[in-house]
């Protein structure tokens, strides 16, 4: 897809450059990516069921630097240990490798996720699928796109026909029992449930309507910011576990086409498998 077949030029102004550079950027990670893929490649552990390649390093090093010449007065914040948000008007939220054990064993399942945020409110989002090729992009107002299609959330209405999906946190033996729980109410009652182990994809598919919700505990912002604005764009409804606003830093996404998300909450209870004394991995600045 080139930019131009998005219409770039119909987005708002103060976002139009920003999201043509990040759907430039997403692509020459997405070719980084695709050259490293089944390769061998150096992967250390960051803790407990957490990894990182190689190939995270090297793409987050290149985006970061890409950023820097065309916005060097924006802050990033970065999975892997970048924070450089003192002050800024806007902060760039990367996740240079959604998926990362997936792509370490092999699986073509994983994306790279850039999403920037004004003052603290998601803005944009770009997503990219480097395997299936398929480029996701949203920005508030202006809607949400895939491979320069408009997109739009699914009309299942029905939880027993609805199929969603979720994944396990990096941090699970905290949430192990609970999550356990929450997982066996929703696939007693819906069409089926799905752990793909990349969330920004997954809420993609929720927005052009291939999973109708998707739900998960104990994420980080650069997990969610910019495929929770293209949920939003594409129709659907994002929220916390209680039904109140959506945080990218709270720890608690709930996505879905809109008509199903009461039923969801129902399900997930005013907790939804969180342990108590929670702390989210990542918190405002």
């Amino acid at each position: 897809m080139k930019v131009s077949e998005f219409r770039a030029g119909q987005l708002p102004t103060d976002v139009r450059r920003l999201v043509t550079e990040a759907i430039l950027v997403a692509r020459e990670a997405g070719r980084i990516l695709r050259r490293r893929f089944r390769t061998a490649i150096p992967v250390s552990g960051k803790g407990p069921g957490d990894i990182v390649t190689a190939a995270d390093v090297e793409v987050q090093a290149m985006i970061a630097r890409r950023l820097r010449r065309a916005f060097p007065t924006h802050g990033i914040l970065a999975e892997e240990g970048l924070d450089a948000t003192a002050g800024t008007e806007w902060r760039w939220i990367v996740d240079p490798l959604d998926g990362t054990k997936n792509f370490a064993r092999g699986i073509p399942s994983f994306c790279v996720s850039i999403g920037a945020e004004r003052e603290g409110r998601v803005e944009l989002g770009v997503v990219l699928d480097p395997i299936q090729e398929e480029l996701f992009v949203g920005a508030r107002g202006g809607g949400a796109w895939l491979n320069g299609r408009r997109i739009h959330v699914s009309e299942v209405s029905d939880l027993a026909g609805a199929f969603l999906g979720t994944g396990l946190p990096n941090r699970v033996r905290r949430f192990a029992g609970p999550v356990a729980r929450v997982f066996s109410r929703f696939a007693a009652r819906c069409l089926g449930v799905r752990d793909r182990g990349a969330g920004a994809l997954d809420l993609c598919y929720v927005a052009c309507g291939r999973f109708d919700g998707y739900w998960e505990v104990d994420q980080s912002p650069w997990d969610i910011a910019a495929g929770g604005l293209i949920v939003e764009e594409a129709g659907g409804r994002m929220s916390n576990f209680r039904g109140g606003p959506f945080d990218i830093y709270g720890g608690e996404t709930v996505a879905s086409n809109g008509k199903i998300h009461d039923r969801m909450l129902a399900l997930l209870g005013p907790r939804g498998g969180m342990p108590r004394g929670y702390r989210p991995p990542v918190r405002r600045r």
